[in-house]
């Protein structure tokens, strides 16, 4: 098995609940994706880290740094920093707050994000896509340019055009859909 399929088998395992659930949206959904349950355990890491790695390469992009807004994004782009530095190709990790600190140096971005450095933006699971365009804004403020966006898991339906529209590429390394019906057969 590759690391493709063994991180969509740890995504069914650990993140996949069937049910019903109110999303951060206001949505009403008969399954909720919680992949944080996958992307902060060690096997998690070691997978997402690979799997999204793999991703940049084959959709040719080229970031300096990679992240998003904590808490989801945090451990896939840390995994991915990892990778990059196992592979001799280093893209460092960031992390965007909410908001900017109101104490110390009043970041926003944290992890040394420069300005000519080129962004890849991430998230763990997009539904609408708003928050990621809101670490979106804050890089594009912060002066650094973007290069795309990348969702571990994407159970929108329109996110794509949305990013299209901001000029920016999303790759989407698996579907909701496909990882719900792996989870109702199995």
């Amino acid at each position: 098995m590759n690391a493709k399929d063994e991180l969509k088998t740890l995504l069914i395992q650990r993140s996949v609940r069937l049910g019903e659930f109110t999303l951060a949206s206001g949505a009403t959904s008969d399954f909720y994706i919680d992949a944080r349950l996958t992307t902060m355990s060690a096997e998690g890491q070691r997978l997402v880290g690979r799997v999204a790695y793999d991703a940049i390469r084959e959709h040719g992009l080229d970031p300096t740094h990679v992240g998003g807004l904590t808490m989801g994004a945090d451990p896939i782009a840390y995994a991915i920093a990892h990778v990059s530095a196992v592979e001799g190709h280093i893209i460092d990790g960031f992390s965007v707050r909410k908001q900017a600190k109101d104490h110390g140096t009043g970041q926003r971005i944290e992890g040394g994000l420069p300005m000519n450095g080129r962004a890849l933006m991430v998230e763990d699971t997009m539904t609408t896509g708003r928050s990621t365009l809101q670490a979106v804004d804050a890089v594009r403020e912060h002066g650094t340019p973007i290069v795309g966006v990348l969702t571990l898991v994407d159970r929108s339906s329109n996110a794509k055009e949305v990013y299209a529209a901001q000029g920016l590429p999303l790759i989407s390394l698996y579907s909701a859909a496909e990882l719900v019906a792996a989870a109702r057969q199995g």
